[in-house]
């Protein structure tokens, strides 16, 4: 099938074609300097590479553009009755707004036990915590999610990267997932998580000094992981490291 057409429900994806950033220099006195910069990126969806978390498909288009404000993600299904968006409920520890949008085929909603029928240009709007989750009644359908934290600025975690290697990690695959996560690092350096995630691999695996040094790095970078690894099971392997132990000290 040739490529479809969201004119009619998001015009400005509808002829994107290629991604690209631009940036504008002035000359002064002969010497290059910075001037007025113009930064933007345009993409199609079918170019965003499709990821799976293990049971949902996706297009992070969040990262793919630089989007650091807020959350943008394509979930897509491959056949009817396949599952588009997880299940979220008040268990859940975001506390994040959704908007999410069906571009194209149809799909069905299950907001807090009501069946929400949403063929494709249908908005549906889910405050923090709603217990919600949809299914493709077509193949090929596709849900744009935007999302944000209520009185909170937009903190990008990267979970975007992590979400295809979370069922190597929780089939007992440490060793492989560390691998990859190197390679991910090294390619995306803005993301604490992945250093956290990638320490708590190398922890498992007897990787006591890079374990050490990625939980540093993790937590040089957010507050938030010091306290995660008070607590986490993963890194008492290197819980009695006096490294480890003034990681964690307030």
């Amino acid at each position: 099938p040739g490529r479809p057409s969201f004119g009619s429900i998001w015009p400005f994806l509808g002829d994107a074609v290629r991604s690209l950033r631009r940036m504008t220099m002035d000359a002064a006195n002969g010497d290059e300097q910075w001037g007025p910069m113009a930064a933007y990126a345009v993409a199609h969806l079918d170019e965003i590479d499709e990821l799976v978390d293990g049971r949902c498909r996706y297009r992070p288009v969040r990262h793919h553009l630089g989007v650091t404000s807020f959350g943008a993600t394509a979930w897509t299904a491959g056949a009817a009755g396949d599952l588009i968006i997880n299940e979220h409920d008040e268990g859940d520890p975001t506390a994040d707004q959704e908007l999410f949008l069906v571009l194209r085929g149809h799909a069905v909603f299950e907001l807090e036990g009501d069946r929400v029928d949403a063929p494709a240009g249908t908005l549906v709007f889910a405050p923090p915590r709603l217990k919600r989750t949809a299914f493709a009644e077509e193949a090929g359908t596709m849900i744009m999610l935007i999302e944000g934290t209520p009185g909170k600025a937009y903190e990008p975690r990267g979970w975007e990267l992590w979400a295809p290697l979370a069922p190597l990690y929780e089939s007992g695959e440490y060793p492989e997932v560390a691998d990859r996560l190197r390679v991910l690092v090294q390619a995306h350096p803005q993301y604490a998580m992945l250093f956290y995630n990638l320490a708590c691999c190398e922890s498992l695996t007897g990787r006591t000094t890079d374990a050490l040094a990625h939980l540093r790095r993790a937590i040089d970078m957010s507050e938030e992981f010091r306290g995660n690894a008070k607590l986490d099971s993963d890194l008492d392997p290197i819980r009695d490291q006096r490294a480890f132990k003034q990681l964690i000290s307030d």
